[in-house]
């Protein structure tokens, strides 16, 4: 759809918005499910729970670089961390939850008052799925292309996030493999696996318009499979600038992407590598570029089973090689791309041709 190799757009071909969310559990010293309150203010601007009360959530600010969300996403992990530390606690590292006994040492979030519906919608999500499901934890990256690339490019917003979104259904895969570093058994990533976080169903979705797209998720909430659109376990997501909220989709239009098959990464102290999140940028570049097709929902289908193909340790690593080669040529230095773009692909092209490379592969990730 849109081709940033293109000297018009070239200029702008890297501009774009960051904004990363962390989950992390708070464990005690013996590496245990913590079951003090959440220590921080139900206002905190940045720091929330998610579905169990020592389930933390970093959410960032939006910034320019990547660079610059990670260094707003180290800090904040850094006050938690000393915040619990003071209590015995610390934060556990890994996608996967610690060890558990018994699913009752996982407590869902206690909400109160006008919030009371949050811990009625957490008991439903425990029945449904198991609370220790839903003990694992991620890293969600959001990003936007930059307005000025978007303006040069001359195309419509909503069209072009519902294209990029697409492609990232038929290619996503490929993150799954890369950022994989939950190892367990068979499985690189647990929590992208089969086993992992996945509605009963497998969604089948419209990418033709903002409205198609929101009503073909709003179809499974009316037909009871989903209790909301948030209950959508589903690889990526459009969202709006705002509330985030279907009818916020289709009056206000899509802001940005959100990629949600990223692991904690125990190497960076359960955070993410800065040139995991820069590839992804570099991906959706790659994505808007790609021709415009519509996903049937066999394809769609197929589609999801290539991402929870790719969380095995036995995946064959041969696509992701030479999906790598395409991007390599799509980002070819002599086209005078910078040198820290040829870095990003080569810090991924050594997980392809060096296996001892992969998360997955080290013992740090290992529990």
């Amino acid at each position: 759809m849109i081709d940033v190799r293109r000297p018009k757009l070239r200029p702008y071909a890297l501009d774009g918005n960051f904004g990363l969310e962390r989950e992390a559990l708070r464990v005690t010293g013996e590496g245990r499910m913590a079951h003090t309150p959440h220590p921080f203010p139900a206002d905190h601007p940045r720091i929330v729970r998610d579905f169990c009360e020592n389930q933390t959530e970093i959410n960032t600010r939006v910034w320019p670089t990547a660079a610059e969300t990670m260094a707003e996403l180290k800090e904040i992990d850094a006050t938690i961390r000393a915040t619990i530390a003071s209590q015995g606690e610390r934060l556990w590292t890994n996608s996967n939850p610690p060890p558990i006994t018994d699913e009752s040492e996982v407590v869902p979030a206690r909400f109160e008052g006008a919030l009371a519906g949050k811990s009625t919608y957490r008991g439903y999500l425990a029945a449904k799925y198991g609370r220790r499901l839903m003990a694992y934890c991620g890293i969600h990256v959001n990003f936007s292309f930059g307005a000025r690339l978007i303006a040069a490019a001359d195309v419509g917003r909503d069209e072009l996030y519902l294209h990029v979104a697409s492609q990232c259904v038929k290619w996503g895969w490929v993150l799954v493999a890369l950022t994989a570093a939950s190892p367990v058994g068979q499985y690189a990533s647990v929590r992208c696996s089969e086993r992992g976080y996945w509605n009963r169903f497998v969604p089948v979705l419209d990418f033709s318009s903002a409205r198609a797209y929101a009503n073909s998720i709003a179809r499974y909430v009316q037909d009871g499979l989903l209790a909301a659109p948030s209950e959508l376990y589903y690889p990526v997501r459009l969202k709006p600038r705002g509330p985030n909220n279907l009818l916020t989709l289709v009056e206000r239009g899509i802001d940005h992407v959100e990629i949600r098959c990223v692991d904690l990464n125990p190497l960076t102290g359960g955070l993410v590598d800065v040139r995991d999140v820069e590839f992804i940028q570099l991906f959706l570049l790659w994505c808007a570029a790609q021709g415009r097709e519509t996903l049937s929902a066999e394809k769609q289908v197929e589609c999801i089973a290539a991402f929870k193909a790719a969380a095995r340790i036995d995946f064959d690593w041969t696509p992701v090689g030479e999906l790598l080669e395409r991007m390599g040529e799509f980002f070819a230095a002599s086209a005078g791309w910078p040198a820290s773009v040829q870095r990003v692909l080569a810090y991924q092209a050594e997980k392809v041709y060096s296996p001892e490379s992969r998360y997955a592969s080290m013992e740090a990730c290992h529990v």
